[in-house]
């Protein structure tokens, strides 16, 4: 009897394990940095958005690099013109300016970059906030992206962001010249792949440049509300 009920006890105690270890993990806080490589103030900035994206998993920090550094010295190379329209939208709603670093959370807070107070500050309030319309999981395969986002309320851009894990450059010129920059997720691709308006979707993309992968969902008025990270297929549980 005794067997039985330790048995039983076992076998419940597994379930309920195995129902947490797969239960979706809450979506990260979504950390956009505005920089370049031609910014003297921006790597400390950069340093941080590395710290983050070394120790914190719930948060998902990306590296936007914009071109109007580029004309005083130093062409970033990893600069592209969807970052600039990207912070101009940000700058409508904010500073109604754009300026580097500029540190933007969950698309409804600003900071400047290197205040790792004010950005600690604002991350925790994401947090605490949770907000997150739909759950959203992906999955890379080859060349493509099978997207996944349940049911919920409201409405969302549904975007693809590829970015790069890590990056190392020797500066040859402008206010950072002589200088060797490490930069952490920097942003390579950017794309809208489709619109999520409550119900259930699924959604197929081609890939955009970058080593790994993400998916974001954006309101109307710029919140991120839902986030994930892309898995490769071999990453992907078993169905």
């Amino acid at each position: 009897m005794l067997a039985r009920f330790l048995t039983a006890t076992c076998a419940a105690a597994a379930a309920l394990f195995a129902s947490h270890a797969f239960a979706a993990a809450p979506r990260p806080v979504v950390v956009e940095l505005f920089t370049s490589q031609g910014c003297s103030s921006c790597p400390p900035a950069d340093r941080f958005l590395s710290e983050l994206s070394d120790t914190r998993a719930d948060v998902l920090p990306l590296a936007f690099h914009v071109t109007y550094w580029n004309q005083l010295g130093w062409k970033d190379p990893f600069s592209f013109d969807d970052a600039d329209a990207r912070q101009a939208q940000y700058a409508q709603r904010f500073r109604g300016f754009e300026y580097t670093p500029q540190m933007v959370i969950d698309g409804k807070a600003e900071v400047v970059g290197s205040n790792r107070a004010a950005a600690g500050m604002a991350i925790d309030h994401a947090k605490s906030l949770d907000v997150t319309a739909a759950t959203v999981s992906a999955t890379r395969a080859g060349g493509g992206v099978s997207v996944s986002i349940g049911p919920g309320t409201g409405r969302a851009r549904v975007l693809l962001v590829g970015y790069d894990a890590r990056h190392v450059t020797p500066i040859g010129r402008g206010e950072n010249a002589g200088h060797t920059l490490t930069e952490s997720n920097v942003v390579r691709g950017f794309a809208p792949i489709g619109e999520w308006s409550g119900t259930a979707l699924t959604l197929h993309a081609g890939a955009v440049a970058g080593e790994h992968l993400a998916v974001l969902l954006e309101a109307a008025d710029g919140a991120i509300v839902g986030a994930a990270r892309v898995a490769d297929a071999a990453e992907a549980p078993a169905q």
